[in-house]
């Protein structure tokens, strides 16, 4: 009998598959997850795991094997869905409107509450401790890891790990990638003030659609002009907002802006010119700026033993076939604030299929994952924790 045999049983599956559906019909949204949160602790009570949600709004932490005074390893799971309004199709479809699973972390709870059902089961064999942390907001402006970090939940905790789906790989296949993985994000919402007067007597008014365009091409001009072209960054301005009729030049302005990076002398470098140029615009045609900014998340740098040990029971669960390196990405994490505190890596679960149709971007309204990998992921999972002993690591092969 396989190791594999041993641990898992068919019924796990379809336990998952289920509680994944579940979560799909119902998704909310930041740190809004009544019914989310409500499905894991009755989850985590049929299994005798005891939970606290003592870490902030919309988390649950839980613990197996607790007696265990060895190694603990942090598996996180992030819950929330995205303000979009579902069109595919299926018959789990969402029935909240306006908010879908469009970024997989339906997928990503039913693994880790798999993954939990399997090694309580195992508790007595394992080696370590594993605490389960199941993550609000993820994709909100608030990030509910940091809230989770900055009260401590990973203080006792000596490595963390997490996935997340990728329908760019084939289902089922894992996707490693050792060092920086995700870039850093730093949200900006920029307000030009002016004074709003009739369209015929600018002379009147300062207009803040004016300073906001002004500032939009020298931001532009900046990243062409100023940048070396070998940085990693990505500077997009998304929104300009100002006016309200077509006779009435602008009193306020509004853009907003992101900036994704790896390297925090190219993120202050960006961000003090693109202050200096909103300035400067604002100034001389006479009005003000105001900035609401932050870095909401830093890079994630996965821990390169981590990502060794991964790969290893990654080829081990599943096969050699199924382990591939993949590149670094500019989609923002803020896993990063596990990562930064203790040794971490966030890898990827396949879910692409394109014979079931499969292949749709994250983050779109028509967005499907095959189901059938979602096994391979919480596998991997399971097998990370029982290939741990008091000493450290070891493969049982």
């Amino acid at each position: 009998m396989t190791w594999r045999e041993k641990v898992y049983l068919p019924e796990d599956e379809e336990y998952i598959l289920g509680i994944r559906r579940e979560l799909h019909r119902y998704p909310e949204v930041g740190f809004e997850l009544t019914n989310t949160v409500n499905l894991v602790k009755r989850e985590l009570r049929a299994r005798g795991i005891a939970y606290t949600e003592q870490f902030g709004k919309g988390s649950v932490v839980a613990v197996i094997n607790e007696a265990c005074k060895g190694w603990t390893v942090g598996l996180r799971a992030d819950m929330d869905a995205l303000p979009i309004e579902e069109h595919t199709g299926l018959c789990f479809s969402s029935r909240n409107p306006g908010s879908m699973h469009a970024c997989g972390h339906d997928a990503h709870t039913a693994m880790l509450l798999g993954t939990a059902r399997i090694l309580k089961r195992l508790e007595g064999e394992l080696k370590c401790r594993v605490k389960l942390l199941f993550q609000p907001s993820e994709e909100g402006e608030i990030s509910g890891a940091k809230m989770m970090a900055d009260r401590g939940v990973a203080e006792d905790v000596d490595e963390i790990l997490a996935l997340h789906v990728n329908n760019e790989i084939p289902s089922g296949h894992i996707g490693i990638c050792s060092g920086a993985f995700h870039a850093g994000c730093h949200p900006y919402t920029v307000t030009f003030h002016g004074r709003s007067c009739h369209a015929t007597r600018p002379q009147r008014g300062q207009d803040a659609l004016a300073m906001a365009v002004k500032a939009y091409g020298g931001i532009q001009m900046a990243k062409c002009c100023e940048m070396d072209p070998f940085s990693e960054y990505v500077l997009a301005i998304s929104a300009l907002h100002g006016g309200t009729a077509h006779n009435v030049l602008a009193g306020e302005a509004r853009m907003l802006i992101t900036l994704r990076f790896y390297d925090m002398e190219v993120e202050q470098l960006l961000d003090s010119r693109i202050k200096l140029i909103c300035r400067h615009a604002a100034e001389e045609l006479g009005g003000e700026v105001r900035f609401d900014d932050r870095i909401s998340t830093f890079p994630v740098v996965n821990d390169g033993n981590v990502i060794a040990r991964i790969r290893e029971v990654a080829t081990h669960a599943l096969g050699p076939s199924r382990v591939q390196e993949i590149g670094r990405r500019m989609s923002s994490e803020d896993f990063a604030h596990f990562s930064t505190r203790k040794p971490g890596a966030i890898f990827h679960l396949g879910t692409g299929n394109r014979e079931k149709g499969c292949v749709q971007e994250l983050h779109t309204c028509d967005f499907m994952i095959d189901e059938e990998a979602l096994v391979s992921g919480s596998l991997v999972m399971v097998q990370y924790v029982r290939e741990y002993t008091e000493k450290g690591y070891e493969l049982d092969l």
